[in-house]
């Protein structure tokens, strides 16, 4: 019954959402899982004000905040953060709002935590690593565990994404991918732009966000009471 669907509201950064997130990973979700909705809110001003500060400002993470409580007010069950530079304004809005909040990097930061102790962090914005490696030192400390992080940005990929080159865009990341793995135990993409990248074994676990953000939004959905 309609009624009966569990409500996921998914907060965007970027107006290319659709292409990068919905339709390869929200689509098939919702029609793997006929009991969840989603509904979308975006602010592509989001992305650029962090990127433009260097790192998430009190200003941006009030505004996440201010979109969470419009997803409560729209009956949402729970509230995924998409993007991994904003991923502090999830345990911010946490504090305040009355369903969950989680961004979707949280369950790769937990994976990659367990599996390895030299943590490769690749990404295309610079803005992304940082937000990741704090996210993995936390992570770390609620395992009990000592970890060393190595990040690489392949500066200009995610520029050449937007502008319509995926092409190039892939090539720039799998280069990358392949020079960072001669360095760490495991490696972590920062961003769900990359997760689609196609690219040879690098020798190293790589964990990828995006499909286990979804799996963590059903478990939060069908198990929070």
């Amino acid at each position: 019954m309609i009624g009966l669907k569990k409500k996921l509201c998914l907060i965007y950064t970027i107006n290319k959402f659709m292409e990068i997130i919905y339709n390869p990973f929200a689509k098939p979700f919702m029609e793997e899982n006929p009991d969840v909705e989603i509904f979308n809110i975006m602010d592509d001003s989001l992305l650029p004000d962090t990127l433009s500060a260097g790192q998430l400002t009190n200003n941006v993470a009030a505004r996440i905040l201010n979109y969470v409580y419009a997803a409560e007010k729209a009956k949402a069950d729970a509230v995924m953060i998409t993007c991994t530079s904003v991923n502090e304004a999830a345990a911010y809005a946490r504090r305040f709002a009355s369903i969950p909040v989680f961004n979707i990097d949280e369950p790769v930061a937990k994976m990659a935590v367990a599996a390895g102790g030299k943590i490769g962090v690749l990404a295309t914005l610079p803005t992304s690593p940082l937000a990741t490696i704090r996210l993995l030192n936390k992570e770390a400390e609620a395992q009990g565990k000592k970890i060393e992080t190595v990040s690489m940005v392949a500066e200009g990929a995610f520029d050449i994404l937007v502008a319509g080159d995926r092409k190039k865009h892939d090539e720039m990341v799998a280069e990358a991918l392949h020079k960072l793995a001669g360095q760490v135990d495991v490696i972590t993409f920062a961003q769900i732009s990359m997760s689609l990248v196609p690219h040879e074994d690098p020798g190293k676990p790589v964990y990828k966000i995006g499909k286990s953000g979804f799996e963590e939004a059903k478990k939060i959905l069908f198990e929070t009471k």
